[in-house]
């Protein structure tokens, strides 16, 4: 989108111009159209955004996700015309031809189309996503879509190999580079950044072969490949991160590095596991360019983000960030290390595996097999001269007591724990064999949290539910009637699910004098967690709910994932 729709919203106060300079600087960063980068980071929605072109340039709306539109109709513009412009074809009537476009000052994109198709062009103004959506739906021919793919092979061919047979690796080598099955692997990674996964699980049993993909912390299974192709699937992964295809007996970690389109680069870390009918493998996406370091905008509500800031600046002192995997614990870390990173700052950090490369942090990967554990990279941080140190997790005595001697003596430590909840991490360390004096003496503040999925923007409707149900929840009878409930519908934006996207939920724990007075005269998780909210904490059922009042997300979803208080 040209500038002159910045300067305009900027004239209407729909955006300020730090945030107009944000967008073009996210423009010039990975490219798209000023909007698109507008809406991306969060300062105008795209609702507000179409309106607003729609007045402006007094074009009517039009929203994709509930149009039908006819093949015959897309044939008229090419796919690389399309994207090039962001356009849609929508419909024709005689010698008019209605698109969709997310500029629709773009007099270039409107003359290219007149004389391209031969009719008059009408445009109609769509959000830049819906029409990206719209684009990868509408033009994804056969040969293009895992269905294509998978009808190169003959279904009439297979066969079942057992895991005790010899594999002949030369064999092996031949099917992993044959044309489909390289087709096929490089389809089931890009396929998985389209729909937005966070995780790809390659799964073999005894008389089925499928691929799972995680989007928004949930599975679903995307295909079922033919079962002769089970090694030659593997394989090729391996051969891609660099693992050994002829070990099949022991686990293997390796990464894969994609380059894509418009220079944009993806990582796979890649796990492979031998179960009973075959090696299973899990490909966790990391996606720098979706990694959402400013802390304003993970979830957190005004007095917790306080707290938190609060605590990962004092000079010295233990954070610690505790929840289950895929939690969302890794990106609240490193929103911290980026909120610290400074150039007065040495900053060092122990991981298992390096997830994300932040530059003016030092990153060591952990090797266990060499004697490269947290423990002894803590050691060494310490001869280091460091400032801050972030330790991946804390899972034995010898860790947790390296980096609370390390929080007492002017060092200021982050870390994570898998507990249930915040006040449960106390009663985890002291069972690990951590003194009282030393938890309430070195911890400045404990944070718990969860994801949970946003309710979709574009198919967001209100809804009634019982007061009783609500009072259920935890909340009060006054709250509950004032309350207002949304969910999704289902749209072809979220694929039907009804919701798109995640946020997080915290429960921050401050150690206040009385919490460390209630920590040194051994109170149980449940006291510490009553002294706790009687301090100001929200715990994470708390959290949910209040986001279930922003209409952020709904009562499922707080059900899922957290437990009553």
């Amino acid at each position: 989108m040209t500038d002159r729709i910045g300067e305009l919203l900027l004239r209407e106060k729909l955006i300020t111009q730090d945030q107009l300079k944000n967008a073009i600087d996210e423009q010039k960063k990975s490219g798209g159209r000023l909007g698109y980068n507008l809406t991306k980071l969060g300062f105008i929605t795209e609702k507000d955004l179409t309106t607003f072109l729609s007045r402006q340039y007094g074009i009517p709306t039009i929203d994709l996700s509930t149009q039908e539109i006819d093949a015959e109709i897309i044939k008229l513009i090419p796919e690389d015309v399309a994207q090039k412009y962001q356009v849609i074809p929508v419909s024709r009537t005689g010698s008019t031809l209605v698109v969709a476009m997310a500029d629709p000052s773009n007099i270039f994109a409107i003359d290219d189309i007149k004389f391209l198709t031969g009719y008059n062009v009408e445009p109609l103004v769509a959000a830049d996503a819906s029409i990206k959506a719209a684009i990868e739906k509408l033009y994804e021919t056969p040969e293009m879509g895992l269905e294509g793919v998978l009808t190169e092979f003959d279904d009439g061919e297979m066969e079942l190999i057992h895991d005790e047979e010899e594999i002949d690796l030369m064999d092996l080598k031949k099917a992993v580079e044959d044309a489909p099955v390289v087709k096929l692997v490089n389809l089931i990674l890009t396929d998985a950044i389209k729909k937005g996964a966070s995780d790809i699980h390659i799964e073999p049993y005894e008389k089925s072969f499928r691929v799972r993909y995680r989007v928004d912390g949930v599975l679903s299974e995307v295909m079922k490949p033919p079962m002769k192709l089970k090694n030659a699937i593997v394989s090729r992964i391996k051969i891609m991160s660099q693992l050994d295809i002829a070990e099949r007996r022991l686990p293997q970690d390796g990464r894969i590095k994609l380059k894509l389109s418009k220079n944009k680069e993806m990582d796979y870390r890649v796990s492979v596991l031998p179960t009973l009918f075959g090696e299973k493998v899990v490909l966790r996406l990391l996606d720098k360019s979706n990694l959402q370091l400013d802390m304003t905008r993970l979830g957190f509500e005004e007095k917790a983000l306080t707290d938190f800031m609060n605590a990962i600046h004092k000079p010295w002192g233990i954070v610690l960030v505790t929840g289950p995997t895929g939690s969302g614990k890794t990106t609240t870390l490193y929103s911290a290390l980026s909120e610290l990173n400074k150039t007065s700052e040495n900053i060092s950090t122990a991981e298992d595996p390096v997830e994300f490369n932040l530059m003016g942090i030092n990153q060591v990967q952990m090797h266990e097999d060499i004697g490269l554990n947290f423990a002894a990279s803590l050691r060494s941080f310490l001869r280091q001269d460091p400032d801050i140190i972030m330790v991946g997790e804390i899972r034995d005595y010898e860790t947790a007591e390296i980096a609370i001697k390390a929080a007492l003596t002017g060092h200021l430590v982050l870390s994570t724990l898998h507990t249930n909840d915040a006040p449960a991490t106390v009663n985890r360390l002291l069972n690990m064999g951590v003194e009282p004096f030393l938890v309430s003496s070195a911890c400045n503040l404990i944070l718990a949290q969860r994801l949970a999925r946003k309710i979709c923007k574009d198919c967001k409707t209100r809804v009634q539910i019982s007061e009783k149900a609500l009072v259920d929840l935890g909340l009060s009878p006054e709250d509950a009637h004032r309350m207002e409930i949304s969910k999704g519908n289902g749209c072809a934006t979220c694929n039907g699910s009804g919701y798109k996207g995640r946020i997080a939920l915290y429960e921050v724990m401050p150690f206040t004098d009385t919490l460390k007075e209630l920590v040194l005269n051994g109170a149980s998780s449940s006291e510490l967690k009553r002294g706790a909210i009687k301090e100001g904490m929200k715990s994470l059922r708390m959290s949910g709910i209040t986001k279930v009042a922003e209409g952020v997300t709904t009562i499922e979803e707080i059900l899922r994932v957290t437990m009553a208080d």
